[in-house]
This record gives structure tokens, sequence and C-alpha cells, in this order.
């Protein structure tokens, strides 16, 4: 999330000047009409990295939170009192801070939604869009359970694949340790050793102690080329082009790309069937779909879709060109829109594919886990192999 100053001109004609958090200029263009201003320029003021754990709220913190603001509105607690309530009570101290200042604007004169609208940090476009048209058709207290279902379910998935890649990772660090300690610290000694006997070494022994030499010498210009790479590539992927072409790559993968393309379709099929189900518009639901697909491969196919909506079309066609929907889940958008019930048509592929991505994550695991160890094996048994070599034929040679 980045910060924007803007200037813009209000219905009465005055100028304003003032900044907004956002993800781009589009959704700070967005935010602005909602005030009843027209944008005439709109900047980035500064670097604002969106890292999770540094940006202190957490999506299980938001999804805890609009449980519980559901269940109280459910009850009838008038919405200042449970934001009161749940603003002293929630662990997290910005998510608490900045309920606090809803509660406060709405005691100035705002509504629910555009209160919100003033966190986009924390609360965002999905989230205030759904809060607005259930305060428009009185249902506040459903679009809110709705949107903590889906919240729920979103963390609910991120934590499963965390949770399927945490071994791996591990696995992979130690085996990066165990490797670089062995040709930093033990392979040296035994180089040592072996130039005192003398002698010709195996092929396999002087590629080890080519490779130990080699990160000796150039193993800290090694680190920052690759931290160099790695900073590269996150400033490239934020770039439009960048983005587009990582993401397709991200698709076409062996085995990462079903599990990408299954997620990315379930979660554009779970965000549209809530927003449709809540009472948002199909122009509203798509445009603020595409900004949370997670993929821009699929969102710039969402937009798409959006424009020939806007122009009479139907939103099958459209999705079906953009290559990354199977012939499965266009056929049953089809369906449903011929038959009018396109929301629970949406919510019935999010859920086949929640499965899928379940049992995508499980394979994945399967397949990473031996491998990586088999890896390991190899790298580290070659290594030890390659030092006792040149012993072997010592040993040979005194016999």
């Amino acid at each position: 999330m980045a910060r924007f100053s803007y200037v813009g001109i209000t219905t009465g004609g005055k100028q304003v000047k003032g900044e907004l958090q956002a993800a781009n200029k589009n959704e700070v263009a967005s935010l602005l009409r909602k005030k009843k201003v027209r944008p005439i320029s709109v900047k980035a003021s500064g670097i604002n990295f969106n890292i999770p754990f540094l940006a202190g709220v957490k999506l299980q913190d938001i999804s805890r939170f609009t449980r519980q603001f559901s269940a109280m509105t459910s009850a009838g607690l008038a919405l200042v009192t449970c934001l009161d309530i749940l603003g002293g009570q929630t662990e997290n101290k910005k998510l608490g801070e900045a309920v606090k200042q809803v509660s406060n604007d709405i005691q100035g004169g705002s509504t629910l939604a555009e209160a919100l609208q003033k966190h986009p940090a924390i609360f965002n476009t999905l989230y205030s869009n759904m809060v607005a048209a259930g305060e428009a058709s009185g249902s506040l207290d459903t679009v809110l359970a709705r949107l903590a279902d889906y919240l729920e379910k979103s963390d609910a998935l991120i934590r499963k694949i965390k949770g399927a890649m945490t071994y791996p990772v591990i696995v992979l660090c130690v085996a990066v340790v165990a490797t670089v300690a062995m040709l930093t610290f033990v392979v040296p000694t035994f180089a040592q050793m072996f130039s005192e006997v003398g002698g010709a070494l195996p092929l396999p022994t002087q590629i080890v102690m080519n490779i130990s030499n080699f990160l000796q010498k150039f193993g800290p210009l090694l680190v920052l080329i690759v931290i160099g790479l790695v900073v590269a590539l996150s400033y490239y992927y934020k770039t439009p082009d960048g983005k587009l072409r990582i993401d397709k790559l991200k698709l076409n993968l062996p085995v990462f790309g079903d599990l990408e393309r299954k997620s990315s379709i379930g979660r554009f099929s779970q965000t549209l069937s809530t927003l449709l189900t809540s009472g948002v518009t199909i122009l509203d639901a798509l445009s603020i779909t595409s900004k949370t697909a997670g993929n821009k491969v699929l969102e710039i196919g969402i937009m798409r879709t959006l424009e020939r909506i806007s122009g009479g079309q139907t939103i099958a066609e459209p999705l079906k060109e953009t290559g990354v929907f199977p012939p499965m889940v266009i056929h049953m958008i089809a369906v449903g829109e011929k038959t009018g019930d396109l929301a629970e048509m949406l919510k019935k592929v999010s859920e086949f594919y929640q499965e899928e991505v379940d049992a995508a994550v499980e394979a994945l695991t399967s397949i990473i886990e031996p491998i990586m160890i088999i890896t390991m094996g190899i790298v580290i048994g070659g290594i030890l192999i390659a030092m006792y070599l040149p012993m072997f034929d010592m040993i040979g040679t005194i016999k």
C-alpha cells in the first residue's frame, strides 16, 4: 500500500489537496469520486512497503473483528456501541486505533463505509464496498457475516499453504547452511592436509575443492549479487510489465503453476460470489474483484470482461479468452448467467476449487519433501565422499 498526494475539485468548485493510502492511482481516484471530489492530479508521495508482518494487522485479526462485529450488530446493538466495545477489546493496537477512529467518524456524520474507506491499509476496497451495499440494503449484519466467512476462508487457505511450505523451507535452509559450512570450514582443512601429502587428487575431490576456494574468495560478493537480484526483481515486479510477465511465468510453472491457477480461480469465484450475494452490482463487483485477483493476467482478463459487459456482452466469453479459466468453469458461469443465479454458481465453483487447492497443496508437499531430502543427502554425501576418496587411495597405496 502506497501513499498518494492528490489535487481535486469539489462539486462546489473548490480546489482541495490531501493525501490518501491506496494500492494504486485508480483506487485513489475511486475513493475521491465517492467523496464527490473530481481528481485533477494524483502522484505517489513516497514509497510505503506493505509488508504483512510490518503492517501490524493480520488477516486473522480483521476476520475475527468482522465476526464479532457481525454477532453484535445481529444482537441489535448500535454501530457506535459495537465499535467502541471492539476497539477497546481488540488485541491488535493498530486495528483498535482504526476502529476507534471509525467510531468517531460515524459520530461525526459519516456512514460506516465512508469511515472504513479512510483506512485502506486495513479495510480494503472489497470490505468497504460490501459494507456500503449492506448499509444501502439494510442488511449490514448479514453482509458482515458473509464478509467474515470470506475472510476466514481466505485466512485458512493462506495458513494451509504456509503450513505446507514450512517444512520444505526449513529443510532447504538447513541444507544450504550445512553445505556452505562444509565448503567453507571443513573442506579447507582437508585441502591443507592433501597439499602437505602431495600427489594428484581424484576429479570429484578437485571439483569440491575448487567450489570451496570460489566460495571463500567470492562468497561475500555472491551474497551481495543475490540480494541485489532479489531487490531488483521485487522492484521490477511492482511495474505493470514486470508483474504481467512474472505472473504469466507463475501460471506456466510445472507444479506451482497449477496451484497458482487454482488459487486464482478460487479467489475470483469466492470474491465475486460474495459481492453479488451482498447486493453489489455486477460492474462494481467485477471492478473490485479485479483488484483482489492476485494475478495480473487474471486482473487484465476481468477488466476486459468489465468493458465487454458494459457493451452488452456476457461474462463467460471474455473470461474464456484469458486462457486462465478451464472450460468447466466457463460453462458453469455461462449456465449461471442464463439461469439468473450467477452468485450461487460461482459459490459452487469456489467450493470446488477450495478442495482442488487443498489437494494441490498436499500433492506439492508430498513431491517437494522427498526431493529436497534426497537432494540434501546427495549434496552432503557427495562432498563427504569426495573428501574421503584421496584417503582411500592412500590406504590402497600403503597396502
